[in-house]
C-alpha cells in the first residue's frame, strides 16, 4: 500500500443532506418539517424543559438550601504529600500548584496531619492543623502561616 492508495473506510464519508433545495432532492418545499405548526416555523420549537404548558418538573420539586457567595475554597494537603520534596525545600502554595497537589486559582491551602514525614521542610500555608505542625516540627522543619 502506498500513500496515494489510502482511502477512508467504507461508509466513513457521506454527503450532508441539503434540505429545501427543490422537488427533485426529495426534501424540497417544506424541507422535511411537515406542514405548518410551531416546529415548521423558522426558529420554532420549544425550549428545553418545556412540558406543553404543564407545570414543569424544575418548578414542581421543592427547593432547598442556598449558595453562600462568600464561601472560601480550601484545598487540603496532607503531610504524606510533602514527602516528594527534598530536604530543606520551602513549600509554598505556588509550588504545590506546580506539583499538581492544589488546583484552582484563588485557593487557600490547609495542611493536615495524615501520614508521616522524615525530612526538614519549611512549609508556608494559609491554615495548618495542630497535628500537622507537630509532625513537621518533629522532623526538624517549621510551619509558617501566611
Amino acid at each position: 500500500m502506498r500513500l496515494h492508495e489510502l482511502r477512508p473506510a467504507e461508509g466513513a464519508k457521506f454527503k450532508r443532506t441539503r434540505v429545501g433545495r427543490g422537488i427533485g432532492s426529495g426534501l424540497g418545499k417544506t424541507a422535511g418539517r411537515g406542514t405548518k405548526g410551531q416546529k415548521a416555523r423558522s426558529g420554532g420549537g420549544v425550549r428545553p424543559g418545556f412540558e406543553g404548558g404543564q407545570m414543569p418538573l424544575y418548578r414542581r420539586i421543592p427547593k432547598r438550601g442556598f449558595t453562600n457567595i462568600f464561601k472560601k475554597e480550601v484545598a487540603i494537603v496532607n503531610v504524606r504529600d510533602l514527602v516528594r520534596f527534598p530536604a530543606g525545600t520551602v513549600v509554598t502554595p505556588d509550588l504545590l500548584k506546580e506539583e499538581g497537589l492544589v488546583k484552582g486559582k484563588k485557593v487557600l491551602v490547609k495542611l493536615l496531619g495524615k501520614g508521616e514525614i522524615d525530612r526538614p521542610l519549611t512549609v508556608k500555608v494559609h491554615q495548618v492543623s495542630k497535628g500537622a505542625a507537630e509532625k513537621i516540627a518533629a522532623a526538624g522543619g517549621k510551619v509558617e502561616v501566611i
